[in-house]
This record gives C-alpha cells, structure tokens and sequence, in this order.
C-alpha cells in the first residue's frame, strides 16, 4: 500500500529554466508544472509528500525558498538535496537515504520524476514504485517506470492504480 510520495524537484513540480543561472529562487520569474499545484492539494491529504533532487545549483534552503514563491511549501513533509545528503541520483543509495531520513518504507513509497535514468531506474533499483513524468513524450521503453504519465492532471489516478483502486471511482 502506497503512504509516501517522493517528488523530483526540476521540471516535476516546479518548471526548470537551464537557460538561467544561478539559484532557481533567485529567477526573475519561477513557476509550477501545470496541473502540478491541483494534484498536490489532493495527494497531501492522503499521502506524506516530500521533494528531493539532485540540483547542480541549488541546496535544500534554495530549493525551499523556491517552493515558497510558487506557494507549494507547506505541501512537503520534508525536503533533501543531494548536498546535504552527500549522495546524487541515480545511485538508488540516494533514494534510500531520503527514506530513511523521513522514515519511509521503500515498499510504500512512490517516486515521481521526469529523468527516467536519474528519477526512475536508480529509484525503482531502491525498491520504490515509480510514476515516469514523460511531459516531453520521449519515445522508447521504460521498464522501471510503473505507470507512465505525460500530465500532472493524470498522477492521481496514477498513484490509485499504484494502490490498486478501481479505475473510474
């Protein structure tokens, strides 16, 4: 039964200009995935969120003060960075210490990323279940992704099928 949700940071909620340098919360202009900010508001109340990334700029502080300009801070629970935790994606050791530090069983946890070889396989190597974000429709095969979805407005019907909901209720 999935309890935890695990967001990738980077164009998974919040949108990454590689253009613009520096830290993300310094931008002149930030913004959240569509349909990102509605799918949070639903999960919170079912699941414990929590976003960690392996941002080549920014530090966990960075990336939170960045939550904060979209309004979607208080969605997580907790929040990591590969700086802190001194480990970097796709290295599934990076994925298992962001559960053990917020106490969160592997087994019940879902990670949602956009980079299939960082988010996914080093995740799904770690034993969480795994919701590729493939906004871009990269063409190709996917096996460590779990379910597949190309829009925010699908990860929560994603995360009931991860759950073994019914479809349609």
């Amino acid at each position: 039964m999935i309890k935890n949700i695990i967001f990738d940071w980077g164009d998974t909620v919040m949108r990454d200009y590689p253009e613009l340098l520096g830290a993300m919360c310094d931008w002149p202009h930030v913004e959240l995935i569509p349909h990102v900010y509605s799918a949070l508001t639903e999960l919170k109340s079912k699941y414990t969120l929590v976003i960690a990334t392996t941002a080549g700029v920014s530090d966990t502080d960075a990336m939170v003060r960045a939550l904060q300009r979209v309004a979607v801070k208080e969605m997580f629970s907790a929040f990591y960075s590969s700086k802190e935790l001194g480990v970097s994606k796709p290295d599934p050791l990076f994925f298992t210490e962001v559960c053990r530090r917020a106490e969160l069983q592997p087994r019940c946890t879902v990670m949602v990323g956009n980079d299939y070889e960082k988010d996914i396989v080093g995740a799904k190597t770690a034993g969480l279940k795994t919701v590729f974000f493939n906004e871009k429709h990269r063409s190709g095969n996917f096996p460590a992704a779990d379910i597949l979805i190309s829009s925010m407005d699908a990860l929560c019907m994603a995360i009931d099928r991860l759950n073994g909901k019914p479809q349609g209720k």
